[in-house]
């Protein structure tokens, strides 16, 4: 299996094996379950909360000097790239 071939597994392993579903579900799998070998359901991690950028921009400090310009993505680009590191590191870190 290859990291982007979906596990397929059978309706009754789900059912017998939910735990184990969800470590490689957030291990990054995705997960098929199917019944008479046909896909009934496709478990995979939830898509992480996302701002709108009115919510990011009302977060700003009020002392902040921040100015939407032409500029304005390129510099949002250069700071998500700059901070690629995970916000929770993971257990063995």
């Amino acid at each position: 299996m290859t990291a982007m071939e979906p596990l397929r597994i059978t309706e009754a392993d789900a059912v017998r094996d939910l735990t184990a579903i969800l470590q490689r579900v957030e291990a990054g799998a995705e997960v098929v379950i199917e019944r008479d070998a046909q896909p009934l359901a496709v478990i995979r991690a939830a898509a992480p909360p996302r701002r709108t950028i009115s919510e990011c921009i009302a977060l700003m400090p009020a002392e902040s000097t921040a100015t939407i310009d032409p500029d304005f993505a390129k510099d949002v680009e250069a700071a998500i790239a700059a901070h690629r590191e995970p916000l929770e590191p993971p257990a063995w870190d």
